[in-house]
């Protein structure tokens, strides 16, 4: 973990209040993996008072991306920067996705904004086969930024499969059940009790990246616990996580 002060090298609006904004990192030899996120300073300032969590969306050689939806007055004041303006990032925070288990395809199931760190753990896992789901409320409100080739679904039906990305992924699982598969979400957390309910009944090897407020990013405020799954106390989202085994953990 180190702070890096990092100017914006690209900006791009994806929707109405998405954006990706890209940072270079070329001279500081910044280093992470997918799953992990960082925690930005918006300002100069003291205003807004606390950092902001983003994932790690990707990295392209001298280039470290977030995705992220406008949704208060923090990620407004992001989506106002332009190239060239310099901001304050801690990084890289939390534990990444477990790559290293054995299996032969990667489920990829994302709910809304839940897509960010898929193209990073793409990526990671070129040598796999890649099946992924993406879901939202409606067609406007789909991301699908650096996703290859994902399967659709909208909760009206406005494209794709009419259902959430959980129904969806579940309405295909007998053609998926011969593969040895891994699931890898991100979304909100219904969404995420529903995959981990699933993942647990079937014996799914399942990783879920979690969303959370977080006012450090590394564990000193205590402000961000999640349950274990045995009930024998708590764990940290920014320090244990992002990203939990299905198995680990309560929702």
């Amino acid at each position: 973990m180190k702070n890096f002060p990092l100017k914006i090298k690209s900006k791009k609006k994806i929707s109405e209040k998405t954006f990706l904004i890209g940072f270079d990192i070329s001279d500081v030899g910044f280093s992470a993996k997918a799953g992990q996120f960082v925690n930005i300073k918006i300002n100069k300032t003291n205003y807004p008072l606390l950092r902001r969590p983003f994932s790690i969306s990707n990295i392209e050689e001298d280039e470290l991306f977030i995705l992220f939806d406008v949704r208060g007055e923090g990620t407004a004041l992001l989506s106002e920067k332009s190239t060239g303006d310099e901001i304050d990032l801690l990084g890289p925070l939390g534990n990444g996705f477990m790559i290293d288990d054995e299996f032969d395809a990667a489920v990829f199931l994302a709910g809304g904004i839940g897509s960010a760190p898929f193209p990073f753990l793409g990526n990671e896992l070129k040598k796999k086969e890649i099946i992924a789901f993406a879901g939202a409320r409606s067609k406007k409100d789909l991301i699908t930024e650096g996703l290859i080739n994902p399967q659709i679904s909208t909760d009206d039906g406005s494209f794709g499969f009419k259902g959430n990305v959980v129904e969806h992924f579940i309405s295909e699982f007998d053609g998926l059940r011969k593969k040895n598969i891994k699931i890898f979400a991100c979304g909100p957390t219904p969404m995420l009790k529903s995959v981990r309910r699933f993942a647990v009944e079937n014996n799914l090897k399942c990783d879920l990246s979690l969303e959370s407020r977080m006012a450090c990013g590394f564990g000193l405020c205590q402000g961000c616990p999640v349950e274990k799954a045995d009930g024998s106390g708590y764990l940290l989202v920014c320090k244990d996580g992002p990203v939990f085994g299905a198995k680990e953990i309560k929702l």
